[in-house]
């Protein structure tokens, strides 16, 4: 048996065969089956832990040894591996070190309450301001309006005619002006992260980890999987399969099993996984994974990394290795992302969201793996980043002090992507590491897993505010609550154009630009195949898709604004696609 103390984590016995529970703020309880394993094995694995390197401390403290897998001979806790934190950061629960990041006012309640309508009247401003540029710069020469007539009542004018050349380059001025300058602004904020020195706002930044690092060697990488489950046994099988056929296995698995229900604790032992289930968690899988890594993170050494990853994802072969070779080249690299693939099916619906898919990762292609969001369908973490984490919760960033994930955040995998980009940690999402993921089977489905993302997305910004690092999340709320104003107005715009004319009219100038929107939206999807270009081609469809996407938006901000409570909307795929939605 293996004991684990830290903090105020409790002493913990883990068995092969036997779980065993406790009681406290990070309780649960774990059990593994041991399948085939043998002495021999175990044999294997105490040399392998006795053989391996210890971590060097640069300023001449002991040594502390890298942490091992469990295995059963008794230790004691005096024994325990030992890690050396970094400044400012507790080990979950711990008392903190002197030096602690600097901590930030954080927003007040009507400022994260108005998020939405504060982003949404920014947005409509600017197009107010464009739409007054484009009428002011109009010279009046040229050919005269027709009038129509809505159903016969509502007097309109339209025109046929292309808007002026000056006017048409101005607005391409300034839509490429805010482009580069959103994208220059963005790099220069990275930059400064990635050269800060300072330990107290920027304990992750390269600079202060590799300085904390030098002539530190915490032995080879190893990865331990943590896959969070709730009532998961149809999918949970080729999730598994998918790790533990990859070229690089993974050293560990643990299914954490929350409240299930189901055949989930079942399915992972006959796999020859450790499970860990939660015990009375009501904060869902934000909560699930915090009392797994409350368990877990104490014995990770500095390169045994944290990989956590849903119930529903297969990983694509080579994910491990290309994100192991990564880890082990840049010892300043705190996480990666991966890269996710809708899964085949589910019709026109799952194609508008396999689509969708493929152009985000054609984007962070484009961004050359700059990380916008730690996916939650795949992501691989150091420990130090979860430790110091959660050792700057409560003051230097939101949420409970102690805690990994933010329990209140809707969307923890945004937020935790924040968090750290806000304490300077470096992270990448290489085109190598691809995962494919669920598409929801319904337009219910869909709206409950939408909803909760865009309004995670907004209160996440309510909570961190306007600081350098959630620019770009700022900048990309401002782009799509333009683009729900400007979507909205084309749509209606074309509503209004067809009920006042009584013959087809052809607007030569703006067919010309939905062409090459069309040309836009195949080029972006042509590596999804014939399904994914035809859909695109077709252009309408995939307009009502964005225009759906569009009142789930708006749904959200409304939501937010009236106070209305937030509901985690745990989508359910069961057998025959049978979709349950609970709360």
């Amino acid at each position: 048996m293996t004991a684990l103390s830290a903090g105020r984590i409790p002493t913990i016995f883990l068995s092969r065969a036997t779980p065993v529970r406790w009681s406290d703020e990070g309780r649960g309880r774990v059990s593994q089956e041991t399948g085939e394993r043998s002495a021999s094995d175990d044999a294997a694995s105490d040399a392998a832990h006795a053989a391996r390197p210890l971590a060097v401390p640069a300023d001449g403290a002991a040594p502390a040894p890298a942490a091992t897998l469990t295995h059963p001979g008794p230790r004691a806790v005096d024994d325990l591996p030992t890690q050396r934190p970094a400044p400012g950061v507790e080990v979950l629960g711990g008392p903190p070190t002197d030096d602690v990041p600097a901590g930030h006012t954080l927003p007040a309640d009507w400022f994260r309450r108005l998020i939405g309508v504060l982003i949404l009247g920014l947005a409509g401003t600017a197009a107010g301001l464009l739409w007054w540029a484009a009428a002011a710069s109009s010279d009046g020469v040229g050919e005269q309006p027709t009038e129509g007539l809505v159903l016969g009542l509502w007097s309109v004018l339209y025109a046929t005619e292309a808007p002026p050349t000056h006017v048409a380059a101005t607005a391409v001025a300034f839509a490429l002006l805010a482009a580069a300058g959103t994208a220059l602004l963005e790099r220069r904020i990275t930059n400064s992260s990635r050269r800060s020195a300072d330990v107290r706002t920027h304990p992750l930044a390269p600079k202060v980890v590799m300085a904390r690092t030098r002539g530190v060697f915490a032995g080879p990488v190893t990865v331990t999987v943590l896959i969070p489950a709730h009532d998961e046994e149809q999918s949970l099988p080729g999730t598994l399969a998918s790790l533990l056929g990859q070229s690089h296995r993974p050293e560990r698995v643990v299914v954490v099993a929350d409240n299930c229900t189901d055949g989930t604790v079942d399915v992972a032992r006959a796999a020859g996984v450790e499970v860990f289930e939660s015990v009375d968690n009501t904060r869902k899988k934000a909560g699930a994974l915090n009392q797994a890594l409350r368990w877990l993170l104490p014995g990770q050494g500095d390169n045994d990394v944290v990989m956590v990853m849903d119930a529903d994802t297969r990983l694509d072969d080579g994910f491990l290795e290309a994100a192991v070779a990564r880890l082990s080249a840049d010892r300043a690299l705190m996480a990666i992302g991966g890269l996710f693939y809708g899964e085949e099916g589910s019709g026109v619906l799952g194609q508008f969201q396999r689509n969708e898919y493929l152009r985000y990762a054609r984007e962070m292609r484009r961004r050359r793996g700059r990380v916008f969001v730690l996916t939650g369908t795949a992501s691989l973490f150091r420990p130090v980043a979860l430790r110091t984490v959660a050792g700057s919760r409560g003051h230097a960033i939101p949420g409970t002090h102690g805690d990994v994930y933010d329990t209140a955040a809707l969307t923890e995998d945004n937020e935790l992507t924040i968090a750290l980009k806000s304490l300077g940690g470096l992270m990448i999402s290489p085109e190598q590491c691809t995962v494919v993921t669920e598409v929801m089977p319904s337009w219910r489905a869909l709206w409950a897993q939408r909803l909760r993302w865009q309004r995670g997305a907004l209160e996440n910004l309510g909570a961190y505010g306007v600081t350098p690092k959630t620019f770009p999340y700022w900048a990309q709320q401002l782009g799509i609550g333009y683009g729900v104003i400007a979507l909205m107005s084309y749509l209606g715009l074309i509503l209004l154009t067809v009920l006042s004319v009584d013959t087809w009219v052809w607007f030569p100038f703006w067919m010309g630009l939905g062409g090459l929107f069309m040309v836009e939206r195949v080029v972006t999807v042509w590596r999804g195949g014939w399904r994914a270009r035809l859909l695109a081609a077709a252009l309408l469809p995939e307009l009502v898709f964005a225009a759906f996407l569009d009142v789930v938006y708006v749904k959200g901000i409304v939501d937010i604004s009236l106070g209305r409570e937030a509901g985690w909307k745990h989508v359910h795929v069961g057998p025959g696609h049978v979709v349950t939605v609970t709360s």
